[in-house]
């Protein structure tokens, strides 16, 4: 495979232009001296609590492991220019997954039209028909989403940018992505001086400004709360930084009750009104009087209330039917059904493994392609073809054949690399984007870039924090 497109250096190894100031200030640096800004990075991390929960790890005790994320000091540099088009795609992309989401629980005129198989849909697990004929604010689903994105090409190209997948349930990350940004600027003060780098730092006001902004009609000022399904898990750290930041309560499923058509959380003064909840607890735990009935994370009657008009859920129940991974090939046809575009952004090519045509082709060539799960998330239930043996290619081709509906198979990208500071010194290392798209029916807005994250073992395309990735900050430069 050719060497993979540099974010920092052109083929000749002349550093691209966005990257030429900060180069020059990286190469005075001494190597001692970065590697106690680490330490200091790791250090401070730990203290504030910047931790995910690792699921199935167990220390010594048998007790949750908790791990860090590391954090890489050489940010990802983006110019502005690439980041306007990057910006419009995931506008359009996000409005036309919205309108999608709205036509499957409505009209179903995509269905109709047989450009998404309907099957595909009203066979998913993440169809949920206690959704049909509901009108949500705005028409709105998705109000937070998370794409991802990846730069693909070899090294002597141009390189070029495609989703990964379209993350509308519960986008998580997006703390990661504050805190990196601070952590720079407390490092590297200097650096800023000498960039103009997009801020980040209001993107909870912005979050807050959405979620007030889809409260049920005739709420003025409505209350807003962010449900967690509790400490234990793995993104608890950045439920509770949320809430903080926005200035709202914290709650868990047994804060909350129903009465008389609405959702009022206990608070120490009595009773309190609930308008808008931003949910991080999958659909299946929200109300065990729909879904399951053994959770305690949600809160009972919760979907009468919604269903009524009288709540906001962000996102809204259902969403899931769109990032289902199996959805995910036909959102180009989707931008032009809904808004009459050709996509600004594209996919990658992708298999179906449902279609008999494309399961025998992924079989053929399973040595070579990335096979993943529908619905996997976290880097798990996937395998990397030219990464695997041959004895994990086969053991993966049966488990592919008992169950072709739930795959899916993507040709090995050559994914982008970045420099990155590891214990040799600095290393390319594969990276993606995530940025943060926030809707609310009456505006589409992204903080500038988004959460980068970078594989820290050589060689390796799973950037996953589950899987021992990384992040870094991501600049967006004004100039």
């Amino acid at each position: 495979m050719k060497s993979a497109y540099d974010e920092m250096l052109a083929a000749d190894q002349q550093v691209r232009a966005q990257y030429q100031t900060y180069q020059r200030w990286l190469a005075q640096q001494p190597h001692e001296l970065m590697q106690a800004r680490r330490a200091e990075a790791e250090m401070i991390f730990r203290r504030v609590g910047i931790t995910f929960a690792v699921y199935g790890a167990k220390d010594e005790d048998g007790a949750g492991t908790e791990r860090l994320i590391p954090f890489d000091l050489i940010p990802r540099v983006i110019p502005q220019a690439e980041w306007a088009a990057m910006e419009a795609g995931l506008a359009q992309r996000v409005t036309a997954l919205n309108r999608f989401i709205d036509d499957v629980y409505h009209g179903q005129e995509i269905l109709k039209a047989g450009i998404v198989p309907a099957e595909q849909v009203l066979k998913n697990a993440q169809f949920r028909p206690q959704m049909m004929g509901v009108n949500v604010p705005g028409g709105v689903y998705s109000h937070i989403s998370g794409i991802d994105i990846v730069r693909a090409g070899a090294a002597d190209g141009q390189g070029e940018y495609y989703v990964l997948e379209d993350n509308l349930r519960v986008p998580s990350g997006v703390s990661y992505m504050l805190e990196n940004r601070k952590m720079m600027m407390r490092l590297f003060p200097e650096l800023f001086a000498m960039h103009r780098v997009a801020p980040v730092a209001h993107y909870p006001d912005l979050l807050l400004e959405t979620l007030r902004a889809v409260a049920p009609a005739g709420v003025n000022e409505p209350t807003v709360v962010v449900l967690t399904p509790g400490m234990y898990n793995s993104a608890y750290f950045e439920h509770a930084f949320l809430a903080q930041q926005m200035g709202v309560e914290l709650v868990e499923g047994q804060d909350l009750f129903v009465k008389e058509g609405f959702v009022y959380m206990r608070t120490t003064q009595g009773p309190r009104r609930v308008d808008v909840i931003y949910r991080r607890v999958d659909d299946d735990f929200l109300d065990p009087s729909v879904f399951r009935a053994d959770s305690t994370l949600g809160c009972a009657g919760l979907l009468d209330v919604y269903r009524a008009g009288n709540i906001t859920l962000s996102n809204a129940v259902g969403t899931g039917i769109a990032d289902d991974k199996s959805i995910y090939p036909y959102v180009p046809k989707m931008i032009e059904f809904y808004l009459g575009e050709k996509p600004i952004l594209n996919n990658v090519p992708t298999w179906l493994c449902r279609e008999p045509d494309d399961l025998a082709y992924v079989l053929a060539h399973m040595h070579e392609l990335v096979v993943k799960e529908v619905h996997g998330a976290g880097g798990y239930g996937m395998l990397v073809g030219p990464a695997a043996t041959k004895a994990e290619v086969e053991e993966f081709k049966a488990v592919v054949k008992a169950n072709p509906t739930n795959y899916i198979a993507q040709p090995t990208l050559s994914l982008s690399s970045c420099p990155t500071f590891v214990e040799s010194g600095i290393a390319p290392r594969h990276i993606d984007l995530r940025p943060y798209v926030l809707s609310s029916g009456k505006q589409v807005q992204t903080v500038p870039g988004g959460l980068t994250r970078v594989a820290l073992k050589e060689g390796s395309l799973v950037v996953n924090s589950s899987q021992g990735g990384g992040t870094k900050d991501t600049w967006v430069l004004e100039d």
